[in-house]
């Protein structure tokens, strides 16, 4: 549990990162918000209006609700790219469906003799629309509307996976590194939000219903002053959030953008890349942080909106190429070197200096009790234990498929767990083995028992960074400046970076920041 010391802590210390992710929030939701009404409301009426279009429109917006958001927002990448564009659009398409819903619940609902009665006296249909369906049916539609505009602030909130920025990112990185504090810096700014807007809608819902329609008891005086209050001082901070964020935005410099996975050590070095860059070169850094998996940054890579990031050979070589496991180092770095070159026009800079390979971890007592020290060891005894790997681990053919070809592993159950929960699952004593990486600051911080890799099983996963050609033309001083961290980085300097954020919880870019300075890379 958390305390609120922490909590309060937290927010005091980072409250400028707060501010700008909440303000990026507020940015994107209203943006999809105001998109979602001027197309739910229309279509709504259309359909209305010319019924053999009604269940086709409906069945679609019925589908799009029930494609899960992750995958909708994996579709989108390929097409829109990363960043807010696809945020934008997969928040506006799960919210068509209660506007829309709404709208033709609305309309439908008005008496037939009061439109006859319209009509009767010499109205033209433009006219009976927007003179009496839409304000008789005003109160609901703005039911749905608010429906969608306070799910849409907890939809956004998976931005944060693909480079949007938002709240979104301080919640999957606190469920990352396990610290709560951070979780609630999230989610609690996200709750606020989604009651200010939900209320926003509510006096807005005021202004567009008749009078004769409105079933509460008229507004006091001073309940209406704070209404106009709450709607100026909301156009007031929009205004200014629009100002705040395209401040000193122009810049003659190149800018190059450098993206990252999802998990601590990926944006400790994506901070590190930044800042040697930044202070040797006269390039500027755009960062694109916690894009989920390497599927993903690359798929950013190939559509340009990504210039730089880090990945692992091994990653590459099983996973992106589909090769059979290979433990020869040189061997499935020079493979992924010259297929990442032909296939992608991609050029693999050298090694970082550590590899970050898979391991399996447990506690020690658990392996103190079955006297286990490698993974041959553990196959005695499999049967009796539960196993929680990442979903990644399960599925691929380089992790547990191949995992259990080579050594003769039958668990008593198999329940995946994606990210830190899965360390969480293990110190609770619900499992009793997970996956993890080599270099994860969580084995220290949990202090766990890493087995040996006996026969040499796992691919090799040498940090190495890819840059596209861009980069190659314009800035190719960054080359040779990036080479040089390989002589500063090995696993125990990676597992030590990784636990000040993990259990320390130093912030990724302090971490970076005060490596590349103690060892004079930058000043």
């Amino acid at each position: 549990m958390i305390k609120m010391n922490e909590f309060i802590n937290y927010f005091s210390q980072n409250f400028s990162t707060i501010f700008g992710l909440f303000i990026d929030h507020i940015q994107l939701t209203i943006l999809a918000i105001i998109i979602s009404i001027l197309i739910g409301v229309p279509l709504g009426i259309i359909i209305t209006y010319f019924k053999p279009s009604k269940k086709p429109v409906m069945a679609i917006a019925n589908i799009i609700q029930a494609i899960p958001s992750m995958a909708l927002l994996g579709f989108m990448i390929p097409l829109l790219g990363i960043g807010t564009k696809p945020a934008i659009v997969m928040v506006i398409l799960y919210s068509l469906l209660p506007i829309i819903k709404n709208t033709v619940a609305g309309l439908d609902s008005i008496n037939s003799d009061t439109l006859e009665a319209a009509k009767g006296i010499g109205l033209t249909p433009m006219q009976v629309l927007y003179k009496v369906q839409i304000p008789l049916a005003a109160p609901v539609i703005m039911a749905g509307v608010r429906i969608s505009a306070v799910s849409s602030v907890g939809l956004m909130t998976l931005a944060a996976f693909i480079g949007a920025g938002g709240l979104g990112y301080l919640v999957y990185a606190g469920i990352r590194t396990v610290n709560n504090a951070q979780i609630l810096a999230g989610a609690i700014p996200a709750c606020i939000l989604a009651l200010l807007i939900d209320y926003i809608f509510s006096i807005l819902e005021v202004l567009v219903t008749p009078k004769c329609n409105q079933l509460a008891s008229p507004q006091s005086k001073g309940k209406k002053l704070i209404d106009k209050i709450v709607i100026i001082a909301t156009c007031i901070c929009l205004a200014g959030s629009f100002v705040y964020t395209n401040l000193g935005k122009t810049s003659d410099k190149i800018t190059i953008n450098i993206g990252s996975m999802d998990f601590s050590e990926q944006e400790i070095l994506n901070y590190m890349l930044k800042y040697l860059i930044e202070k040797n070169t006269d390039v500027e850094v755009n960062q694109s942080l916690s894009l989920g998996s390497s599927s993903i940054v690359l798929d950013a890579m190939k559509t340009g909106d990504v210039d730089m990031y880090v990945d692992y050979t091994g990653t590459i070589y099983g996973s992106v190429l589909g090769l059979e496991p290979n433990s020869d180092v040189e061997a499935v770095y020079n493979t992924v070197k010259d297929e990442m070159k032909k296939q992608y026009n991609f050029t693999v800079l050298e090694p970082l200096g550590f590899n970050n390979t898979y391991t399996l971890a447990m506690s020690k007592q658990t392996a103190d009790k079955y006297n286990i020290e490698t993974i041959s060891d553990l196959c005695k005894v499999s049967n009796q234990l539960i196993f929680s790997p990442t979903l990644t681990f399960v599925e691929r053919k380089d992790c547990l498929v191949g995992l259990q070809e080579t050594y003769p592993l039958q668990f008593k159950e198999v329940i995946p767990i994606d990210g830190s929960p899965r360390y969480t699952a293990l110190v609770n004593n619900e499992c009793d083995l997970v996956d993890a990486f080599s270099t994860d600051g969580l084995l220290k911080k949990f202090d766990l028992k890493v087995l040996t890799d006996d026969k040499n099983f796992f691919l090799p996963y040498n940090a190495i960074p890819i840059i596209n050609q861009r980069i190659k033309d314009e800035c190719p001083e960054i080359i040779e400046l990036v080479n040089q961290l390989q002589n500063y980085l090995n696993e125990e300097v990676m597992v030590d970076l990784n636990y000040k954020v993990d259990e320390e919880k130093q912030k990724t870019k302090d971490v970076a920041y005060n490596f590349l300075l103690e060892n004079n890379l930058i000043k």
